[in-house]
């Protein structure tokens, strides 16, 4: 005897068969019982959740006779029939199935309609389906039209497609259509324990998760699946034997990879990327993994009354939670963007396994904070290294000038040809380069000497830095701001500047310490308040009380959340602004800017002015 395969055995008979399509199911068992019966019907989908199956349970349901003979449209049909029996055997002289994707001209639509004239031979209705309705051309659509619009009332047509887009509105709108969603894992999951129970197959419940997992929502392929692995495994269906089948990764990896990530160990995310080559398991399927595990930790971060309801059959569910209290919300996030970009990456790459390393390294590089060879600290100090030496570099490349007196702010103009005067000329735009403006907090003006010239295509204006200019007190500007400095305040804002400017601080902690605000002191007990939870982690909260006991203000330190009104963070923002403020109002002054401004109509290019960078200023 030939064996029949679990998808064709198992294909459900009638609707209480039918399995995660429970909205489709309730509104055609309504319709029948209640004889609302439309002539047209459209099944929509992805393959394998159930779009042929329901048209064949929905043409029984309109041609049953009942075990007696004497039955009627019936939304439970008996399945006994003759015309149950023929239509499950595909013998129903009533009902024709079209495949369109190998019959899709207009010469097939046509044939078909031509049986439309004639009466039923042996059921109440003659039913027409065509499958992968999309594929027909549009000269078959337009000749199906008006059949379909108004067909005889002995006629009714099934559509099933798994591309909604492709089919004409003129055809969606005369069908009533039916939505198949994808099915869930789990949904999956208890249906195969079902049939595998029937088989009398023994199999482990993490294989089959496994299996629910990679059907995606599929039936079809979820017992398509199971046939390989009873195969594969010789009759049963084992985890180990499921992996190596699907060349899917041991969850142990991915668990190892994030552990790895939320301690910063490099050499681990490395070493494990060789093993997975040995073992030739998937990079794709990895990066999958772990997206799954990180979202499930982000609910769990998210939602913590969540790991209260863990399914205590799933296995993973204890790794879960302990990686979800081991890493930070905001670094989980990150870490699921980047593995669901990284998974996109892999095809561009020569080798699968460069490409996963990359994106694991990728993942390492933009921890926010982590003890990795300073990642994360090496990344911020070139960049504070390159904000320092950015405007030297910004400076014009020009032929060095003599040493100006004192008395002459404006010592260099770079030279400009002369040109035949005319009129008309079209305004100039003067770019003053930031870092050669110098005297930004003082006002010190004097009359500029500069030649006279007809034509200027820019002018970068110099001046000499005899000294360093005068700091701005934050206190007192952020006071002139609107906002209340307190003493509390100004202890926390010098303590914070001077770990900053000797690194003692850097990445997540030096972003807690700028964004807090000093409530109390007492004794050697400090009471700092933030605004952002994210910001509030143990890690963080560590790191800031060492380099405070290092430099000898603290031992122990405590941060609740609340409004923030007086940080390191909001007064530099002030100091910034009210050095803007002058820079802009400096230059703006300027007499050789103004003689510009009217003698050649030039104009100052916005965003240009820019005060000179002050030495570690937290930013």
């Amino acid at each position: 005897m030939s064996y029949l395969v679990l998808a064709r055995k198992y294909r459900p008979q009638n609707f209480t068969e039918m399995v995660g399509q429970e909205h489709v199911v309730q509104a055609l068992s309504n319709a029948l019982t209640q004889q609302r019966l439309h002539h047209a019907y459209l099944f929509t989908g992805t393959r394998g959740v159930g779009k042929t199956t329901v048209s064949r349970i929905l043409a029984k349901s309109l041609n049953c006779q009942g075990a007696d003979g004497q039955g009627g449209i019936t939304a439970t049909p008996c399945g006994v029939c003759q015309a149950c029996r023929d239509i499950d055997s595909g013998r129903f002289v009533d009902y024709t199935e079209l495949d369109a994707a190998s019959n899709r001209g207009v010469d097939e639509v046509q044939s078909l309609l031509e049986q439309a004239v004639y009466k039923p031979v042996q059921g109440r209705f003659k039913v027409f389906m065509i499958d992968e309705v999309h594929m027909l051309t549009n000269t078959a659509f337009n000749a199906m039209l008006k059949t379909l619009e108004e067909p005889p009332a002995y006629l009714k047509f099934v559509l099933a497609t798994t591309d909604p887009q492709k089919v004409p509105a003129t055809v969606l709108s005369r069908c009533l259509q039916f939505n198949l969603r994808p099915m869930a894992p789990q949904t999956v999951l208890e249906h195969l324990t079902h049939v595998l129970a029937q088989e009398n197959v023994p199999a482990d419940v993490q294989a089959l998760r496994l299996l629910a997992r990679a059907a995606r929502g599929s039936m079809r392929d979820a017992l398509s699946l199971t046939d390989q692995a009873i195969a594969f495994g010789s009759g049963q269906i084992e985890e180990v034997a499921v992996r190596l089948m699907l060349g899917s990764v041991d969850r142990s990896y991915v668990f190892q990879l994030i552990d790895a990530l939320a301690r910063g160990d490099g050499k681990t995310l490395v070493d494990t990327v060789d093993v997975l080559r040995v073992n030739g398991l998937s990079g794709a399927s990895t990066l999958e993994d772990m997206s799954a595990v990180l979202q499930r930790m982000a609910v769990l971060q998210a939602v913590p009354q969540r790991a209260a309801v863990v399914d205590a059959s799933d296995p993973d569910a204890a790794e879960v939670a302990r990686l979800a209290a081991l890493l930070p919300a905001d670094e989980t996030q990150l870490l699921y963007s980047i593995c669901l970009h990284g998974r996109g990456e892999l095809g561009l790459a020569p080798d699968e396994y460069s490409a996963l390393t990359m994106v694991l390294l990728r993942l390492l590089a933009f921890k926010p904070a982590g003890p990795v060879a300073g990642v994360a600290e090496a990344a911020e100090k070139k960049t504070l290294k390159t904000a320092e030496t950015a405007p030297a570099a910004a400076a014009p490349v020009s032929a060095p000038a003599p040493a100006p007196a004192p008395a002459a702010p404006v010592t260099g103009v770079a030279p400009v040809p002369a040109a035949p005067v005319r009129t008309g000329v079209a305004p100039t735009m003067v770019s003053v380069v930031p870092a050669v403006v110098a005297e930004i907090e003082e006002k010190a003006p004097a009359t500029p000497v500069f030649p006279a010239v007809q034509a200027i295509e820019s002018v970068a204006i110099e001046t000499p830095q005899p000294h360093a200019p005068p700091q701005i007190n934050a206190a007192n500007a952020a006071a002139a701001h609107g906002d209340t400095p307190t003493a509390e305040g100004d202890v926390w804002h010098g303590v914070v500047q001077a770990l900053a400017a000797s690194e003692a601080i850097t990445a997540l902690v030096r972003e807690l310490a700028l964004q807090s605000q000093l409530m109390a002191r007492h004794a050697d007990h400090w009471l700092l308040r933030v605004e952002r939870e994210s910001l509030n982690q143990p890690t963080a909260r560590e790191r800031l009380r060492t380099a405070l006991e290092a430099a000898g203000h603290t031992a122990q330190i405590q941060i609740e959340i609340g409004p923030v009104t007086d940080s390191p963070a909001r007064r530099n923002a002030v100091v910034e602004k009210e050095r803007q403020r002058r820079a802009h109002e400096t230059v703006m002054n300027d007499p050789f800017v103004q003689a510009m401004v009217q003698a050649h109509d030039a104009k100052v290019v916005p965003g240009s002015i820019k005060p000179p960078p002050l030495q570690a200023l937290p930013r």
